[in-house]
């Protein structure tokens, strides 16, 4: 029974370590590193320190070692057990060390018992959450109006639940859909990514249909003339899914601005008519002169 006990820590241990390094997103050093410093604390709390210790982490194969850096003393001399070793314990390891020599143990972690393997899972789990949150920030703080294309995961009252390519979570509130929108588990949705909040370094991805910058993003990938800085978008206004006004100008004469954004027969906004589920869209030359703009 004591044998399939520790056979079952063991298994746990791997796995937690396994976990985490198929953990993705995270490079090689940082993995070295949080391995390291997972062990130590576990290790600190076990013996009251852990500066003594030598942790060598081994993330491409899956495994570690600990090792116990003592020095050797008299016996029936009153020493710290952590740091110290007696003569006689020493010599169990190797029979020719003396008093003042370093003696280096190889240390199996799975000794430690169940409640130090689990208080290394929970650490472990804890600095992969840290990490995938760090990650999954830095991937979106500087996208913010970039348009996305998403996977549904989840329909709820308030708020759709949609995942990118790499399963990170991202959030299209009820305010932020169009009221015509019909969402369904599995289907693709584009949206722009209106903002990134982070409390307590826990990121959530906001995206939105209904913004403005939306209806801009989806004109600059369908007009190149707008994407090459030829036709200035000054100003739009959007009733989501029913209108919406679009107000162009180009400093090239050569250039008929809202002939150029609406296309051939509408081409250039058939499409983006149809993404917006059939809202209007006007598109007028842009005026200065705020009354004859009216």
């Amino acid at each position: 029974m004591a044998a399939l006990k520790k056979e079952e820590e063991t298994v746990s241990m791997f796995d937690s370590f396994k976990e985490f390094k198929e953990t993705k997103n995270i490079d090689r050093t940082t993995l070295m590193s949080v391995l390291e410093e997972s062990f130590r604390n576990v290790i600190a709390k076990i013996f009251g320190s852990d500066e003594n210790f030598d942790v060598i982490v081994n993330p491409d194969k899956g495994d570690f070692e600990i090792y116990r850096n003592r020095t050797v003393v008299a016996d029936g001399v009153e020493h710290d057990d952590n740091k110290e070793i007696t003569l006689t314990e020493a010599r169990k390891i190797q029979a020719d060390y003396e008093v003042g020599e370093d003696v280096s143990e190889k240390v199996d972690f799975s000794k430690f018992g169940r409640r130090a393997i689990l208080n290394l899972r929970q650490t472990l789990a804890s600095k992969v959450l840290e990490l995938e949150h760090d990650s999954l920030y830095n991937k979106y703080k500087d996208r913010v109006g970039q348009v996305i294309t998403a996977e549904v995961y989840q329909v709820w009252k308030r708020e759709v639940l949609l995942v990118d390519d790499e399963n990170n979570e991202l959030i299209l509130p009820k305010g932020e859909q169009i009221p015509r929108d019909q969402y369904r588990k599995g289907e693709t949705v584009k949206a722009v990514i209106l903002r990134v909040d982070n409390e307590n370094n826990n990121p959530k991805i906001i995206l939105s249909r209904t913004s403005p910058i939306f209806l801009q993003r989806l004109l600059e990938q369908e007009v190149p003339e707008i994407a090459d800085g030829l036709i200035t978008v000054q100003r739009i206004a959007r009733m989501p899914g029913e209108r919406a006004k679009i107000a162009v100008e180009s400093y090239d004469e050569r250039i008929d601005p809202v002939g150029a954004c609406v296309g051939v027969k509408g081409s250039r906004v058939h499409g983006i008519v149809r993404e917006l589920c059939n809202e209007n869209i006007d598109v007028i030359n842009y005026t200065a002169n705020t009354k004859l703009f009216i």
